[in-house]
C-alpha cells in the first residue's frame, strides 16, 4: 500500500523544498512538479509528485485528522 500526504511548500532551493506536514517540516525533492512557495503538494517517498489545490489539500488533511483522532494539524 502506498500513502501520499499533502504538505505546504515553505521554501524552495533548486530541486529541494522545505515543506510543512502540519507542524513537521521536512525536505523533499520537487523536481517532478512545478511547485512554488505557498502551494500544497502530494508527497510520497520523499518526492513531491503533484501540486494540489489548497481546498483539496485541506479536505484531505481534515480526513487524516478524523482518522487519526485529532492528532493532525
Amino acid at each position: 500500500m502506498c500513502l501520499a500526504i499533502p504538505a505546504k511548500v515553505l521554501e524552495i532551493s533548486g530541486d529541494v523544498a522545505t515543506v510543512d506536514f502540519g507542524g513537521i517540516k521536512k525536505e523533499v525533492d520537487v523536481s517532478l512538479t512545478d511547485a512554488v512557495v505557498g502551494q500544497y503538494v502530494i508527497v510520497h517517498a520523499g518526492f513531491a509528485i503533484q501540486v494540489l489545490d489548497e481546498e483539496e489539500a485541506r479536505e484531505t488533511l481534515a480526513l487524516f485528522d478524523q482518522i487519526l483522532g485529532g492528532n493532525v494539524a
